[in-house]
């Protein structure tokens, strides 16, 4: 088996544009979460929303290349072409080598809801235009950047709810480990527009503290009341050890494990069990002990039950011997499809430069929150080996650990 290596990084988020700018908010605890008077004015419970601007790329990109491309193609292609910088690849690399794609997105409601209502109005399917079709695709991302780089190896959609970039590396990572890949890009995106989110508000699924957004998402504290939407895009370029080594790339750190499961259980609401054997399956493949573990980047999305119940797999899993737990959510609110790669983006920036962002907003614990060690204030730890967990609808798990180097 090959070892897997990341290479590159780079992101598109509500706490910044480039790893620079994210690494300074994860570290001064700024949040992203702002209240959007359109949503409310749509009807919407909760106008609650991470805050981003879509991309412009004109001049970067042809029009025939924009023309298929969503708002979250157009994230993922900020965050891809800075994590192939960062990794020192250029696109004659990529032109004379067989480099795969595995990137995270699980809807595209805009250009869905944007030609339909075409239709109804017009009475007319040929005024819908010729790029809907692509960027109303769930593979509307990798369909993109598969083109825009020209990417020749394998080139794949992981359509997995909120665990959807997390398993888009896991997955890229035992490609390379059984020699079918040597490097793949990979990832995870997110729309950020209303249409996307607004049956999760009809559930009540979102917190409705609108009074002060940036204190609305609250990871494991006792008074959360739902989660608030994110979005964005976030890339890593992972490769066999042997690839980085002979081309000279910055070698970041190991990919050592990719553990996953499934809840067998209830579609929308997790269960303990689940969650403990994606946990305990990473950490057994990892060939570790728990005590060289240094930090947690919990999936927790500030619900109620959710919180609750990987609490308590985590507390399951590392007993008292549990490191600092943190969910980086606070600050970012629930990215989803996109939330598995930028996660690990996060907890890299952490353990690169000696920190463990603060879990904002977390001020009075619950009954499962209290066991942990979460802490509310930024902590200088320097760590070399950190876990993170993704859970998503349909009872979805994938538990990633990852090593210096």
């Amino acid at each position: 088996m090959k070892r897997v290596v990341i290479t590159g990084m780079g992101i598109y988020s509500c706490l910044g544009n480039g790893l620079d700018a994210v690494r300074d908010s994860l570290y001064n605890g700024v949040s992203g979460i702002v209240f959007d008077q359109v949503r409310k004015d749509m009807g919407f419970r909760s106008a609650l929303t991470a805050k981003l601007e879509v991309p412009e790329l004109k001049g970067v990109l042809s029009r025939n290349q924009r023309v298929y491309m969503p708002e979250q193609a157009k994230y993922a292609y900020v965050a891809t072409a800075e994590a192939l910088k960062n990794a020192g690849i250029d696109q004659d690399y990529l032109d004379s080598h067989e480099v795969g794609l595995m990137y995270g997105n699980d809807s595209s409601a805009e250009p869905v809801y944007k030609s339909i209502q075409t239709m109804l109005d017009k009475k007319d399917t040929t005024l819908v235009g010729s790029g809907a079709i692509f960027q109303s695709m769930n593979s509307t991302v990798t369909m993109s950047l598969s083109c825009i780089f020209r990417l020749k190896g394998m080139n794949l959609t992981v359509s997995g709810a909120c665990a959807s970039g997390s398993h888009a590396i896991g997955l890229g990572a035992m490609l390379i480990r059984n020699g079918l890949q040597e490097m793949v890009v990979c990832g995870g995106a997110q729309e950020v527009n209303p249409y996307a989110v607004g049956s999760f508000d009809g559930i009540s699924a979102f917190s409705t503290r609108e009074s002060d957004p940036t204190k609305a998402s609250r990871p494991f504290d006792r008074d959360r009341d739902g989660l608030v939407p994110g979005g964005g895009a976030a890339t890593v370029i992972i490769e066999s050890y042997e690839s980085a080594v002979k081309r000279g790339a910055p070698i970041l750190a190991e990919i050592l494990s990719y553990g996953f499961s499934s809840n067998g259980d209830h579609i929308s609401v997790p269960n303990v069990d689940g969650p403990s054997r994606s946990l305990q399956m990473a950490i057994k493949l990892a060939g570790i002990n728990i005590n060289e573990i240094g930090y947690i980047n919990a999936h927790a999305t500030s619900t109620p039950v959710g919180d609750r119940n990987e609490a308590k797999a985590i507390y399951n899993v590392f007993g008292d011997a549990c490191p600092e737990v943190t969910s980086t959510k606070a600050m970012t609110g629930h990215e989803m499809w996109m939330a598995g790669a930028s996660e690990v983006i996060y907890s890299m920036l952490m353990m690169k430069n000696g920190f463990i962002a603060p879990n904002i907003n977390f001020e009075n614990p619950d009954e499962d929150s209290a066991k942990l060690n979460i802490p509310a204030k930024r902590i200088e730890k320097k760590f070399d080996t950190f876990l993170s967990n993704s859970f998503g609808f349909g009872g979805t798990n994938s538990t990633l650990i990852v090593r210096n180097l």
